[in-house]
């Protein structure tokens, strides 16, 4: 069965556009992750960036402590932070490239540019017990490069994909790349997951990249859910995975 985590970050999102640097606030993150549980996800993410723009210290230590299903902690590669992750000890962390003055992560991460330091990072979180995800483009070289860092996960950054949905070409092209990269992976022994830009729209045509584990979807899920509902939109887009072969 594919999994499904929710990227809670778009709920502290709305949080902090009025309760910024406050201890307190609404909507709660942590309780958005509660309700996604119950409604079926299978995990959890969440982003903690180093401007703190959505999820806050807090949030990381509410979630570790209070969730039932696995933690998944997108983090850059960046002192503070993998202090931070060392010690909440998350199931997973997904190293992901960060730009402050980007809007969302626009890009996989270069594994081949900064091998080594993504390789040591690999080694400090596997020593503390915790899995590493490597968020990257469709690209074999990427997933090449990331087979030899020691991470066990790949995340496959979908965002090209989800981009070019409308462009029948375009949108064959980024399939491709994403069948032959979870192919490539696979063979090395990694386990696939994907994500960025998912929604019950575009989602039924990632069926085809096989040897997927697990989606990571946020924006959707809560843009979603202003209309319908947390518990609503989850089981919408759990629909859109039925069926899923591997």
């Amino acid at each position: 069965m594919l999994k499904l985590g929710v990227n809670i970050d778009h709920v502290a999102t709305l949080r902090e556009a009025r309760y910024r640097g406050m201890s307190h606030g609404e909507p709660d993150p942590v309780e958005a992750a509660f309700i996604a549980e119950e409604a079926g996800a299978t995990g959890i993410t969440a982003h903690l960036r180093e401007d703190r723009r959505h999820i806050v210290d807090r949030d990381i230590r509410r979630l570790r402590d209070s969730i039932r299903t696995p933690l998944n902690l997108e983090m850059a590669i960046v002192p503070e932070i993998i202090e931070i992750a060392l010690a909440v000890k998350p199931y997973i962390v997904c190293l992901v490239p960060e730009k402050r003055t980007e809007v969302t992560t626009e890009g996989g991460l270069d594994v081949i540019g900064g091998e080594t330091l993504i390789r040591d990072t690999c080694t400090r979180m596997r020593d503390a017990g915790i899995r590493v995800s490597l968020f990257i483009d469709p690209d074999p070289r990427q997933v090449e490069a990331s087979a030899r860092t020691g991470a066990e996960f790949i995340e496959l950054h979908t965002g090209a994909y989800a981009e070019a949905f409308d462009q029948k070409r375009e949108r064959n092209v980024e399939i491709e790349r994403l069948v032959a990269a979870s192919k490539l992976a696979h063979g090395f022994g990694l386990h696939v997951n994907a994500g960025h830009g998912l929604n019950v729209r575009n989602l039924p045509l990632i069926h085809v990249v096989p040897h997927l584990i697990e989606l990571n979807i946020g924006h959707s899920i809560i843009s979603r859910a202003v209309f319908v509902g947390l518990p609503t939109a989850i089981r919408e887009i759990l629909a859109a995975m039925e069926g899923y072969k591997g």
